[in-house]
């Protein structure tokens, strides 16, 4: 793991701070934030906002396997994950892994293969990487293995999705993206529909199979929700259960039955760039104007969720300290991540360094070792004294 920097302060900028920007200077020692007189990096020009946490990206997906048939070793697909997380502000990112009757890389052989790769990577990681399990709630045979496995890799986030119904629709009725369905899990539609038919014999042993794991992931202290609640109904089952995250409901329905009962919602920060989901469900942007939606994910591109900051703040839905908080502070206070998501003494020295006119990403600091660092930026942190600047390089 890289070391942390010299301790030093950041001098010149506008710091996000109490939730307003504040022309003032921010402290770092021993991977946190501190007070004092030190050694000073002159950041005029720049905005210090906190590390963004990712609560939930499959990005990944591309770089362990760029092409289904083209996979890559997993360690390999960690570090390009992890350095592209960094050149993009984050601090913290879930990897959101399948735990699915589908097979291929969403098997949950796949998945406690990467939770072992990430594990062995970990040491040399620039952010703090983490895997959420994206269970399928028909994989009932799997349950015991599941609860195992998020107690061995000490993973503490599951959502539960449920795409049976949804998949024999799309066979029936739009073969083409069913055959690309099948592709990318390297099987034929054939083979998948056969699985498919399979798992939906498994719908009355649903209830009883989700309450088994809600109870053991209680006593392990994992928090846990939904995936795609399609309406009301569905979130308030999840809801009854302890579910309480909604992670990306696919309708207004649902997102405000989601908000009526206290439950954090999570929409893609993809769908705030575009305008609009790629899926076709329901405006994120709509959404955070109703005041329904609580924090942003990467989804399936991490450059988004700093565009989608800007974006909102663009379009006048938000200030930016509301907006950066949808990146930052909410998903720290959804995941009860108690040492970052602000920049306060004491707290973990996660955060970004922004420049203020083209609003670029041009370093990272992640729990206080420096992740990324280029542009500007660079040229003044690596023209402090010597011991400063071999910390940099």
């Amino acid at each position: 793991m890289p070391s942390f920097l010299p301790p030093l302060r950041l001098t010149g900028a506008e710091i996000l701070r109490d939730g307003e920007l504040q022309r003032r200077s921010i402290g770092i020692a021993e991977g946190r934030i501190t007070r004092g007189p030190l050694p000073e990096v002159n950041l005029s020009g720049y905005l210090i906002l906190p590390g963004i946490i990712d609560l939930h990206g499959d990005s990944f997906e591309r770089q362990v396997a760029p092409r289904p048939s083209a996979p890559f070793p997993l360690r390999a697909g960690l570090a390009a994950t992890d350095r592209e997380a960094a050149a993009h502000g984050l601090t913290t990112a879930y990897l959101a892994q399948g735990w699915s009757w589908e097979g291929g890389h969403r098997s949950p052989d796949h998945a406690e293969a990467l939770a072992e790769a990430l594990a062995a990577y970990r040491p040399d990681s620039l952010i703090d990487l983490r895997l959420q399990i994206r269970a399928e709630t028909r994989l009932v045979s799997e349950g015991d293995r599941l609860i195992e496995a998020v107690r061995r890799h000490r993973i503490d986030y599951v959502v539960f999705n449920d795409h049976a119904e949804e998949g024999l629709t799309m066979a029936r009725g739009d073969p083409a993206a069913f055959a690309y369905w099948a592709r990318k899990l390297g099987v034929k539609p054939e083979q998948l529909r056969e699985r498919l038919e399979a798992v939906r014999t498994q719908a009355r042993a649903v209830p009883r199979h989700l309450c088994s794991l809600a109870e053991a992931f209680d006593r392990m202290g994992v928090i846990y929700g939904s995936h795609d609640d399609p309406d009301g109904e569905t979130r308030e089952f999840y809801s009854m259960i302890g579910a309480r995250i909604a992670e990306f409901p696919t309708s207004r329905r649902a997102a405000v039955a989601a908000h009526a009962m206290m439950s954090p919602v999570l929409l893609g920060a993809p769908n705030v760039v575009r305008g609009g989901s790629q899926a076709g469900n329901v405006s994120a942007r709509e959404l955070i104007a109703e005041g329904v939606c609580d924090a942003l994910v990467s989804d399936y591109h991490l450059p988004a969720l700093a565009m989608a900051a800007w974006a909102l703040v663009d379009r006048g839905l938000l200030p930016l300290p509301k907006a950066w908080a949808m990146i930052s502070s909410t998903p720290a206070e959804i995941l009860r991540m108690t040492d970052r998501g602000r920049l306060d003494p004491g707290m973990r020295a996660d955060l970004v360094v922004v420049n203020a006119e083209t609003r670029v990403v041009e370093a990272t600091i992640a729990g206080g070792r420096l992740a990324y660092l280029a542009g500007e930026a660079a040229r003044r942190f690596l023209a402090q004294p010597v011991p400063l600047r071999l910390a940099a390089e």
